[in-house]
């Protein structure tokens, strides 16, 4: 699967969130640059970018910064 992400990392929240078949990577990446060129013109400064997992579980474990806080992150490791 790939997954499509546009993130506001000033306030730690997804923007859009869009899931892709592996057939489908070509439009996926059409998709992001249409994005990132549409914020680049109106000046936001947003994270966009295109992961590959196996499902959004296994993305959700391999890429936790986008989907938690710091602090959940922290407990979850046993850091308080």
């Amino acid at each position: 699967m790939i997954f499509l992400i546009e993130y506001e990392r000033p306030k730690g929240r997804i923007v859009t969130f869009k899931q892709f078949n592996d057939s489908k990577r070509s439009h996926a990446e059409t998709l992001r640059l249409r994005i990132e060129l549409d914020l680049g013109r109106k000046g936001i400064n947003h994270e966009v970018v295109l992961l590959d997992a196996e499902s959004e579980a296994a993305l959700r474990l391999t890429h936790r910064r986008y989907f938690e806080n710091v602090s959940q992150i922290s407990r979850s490791i046993g850091m308080h």
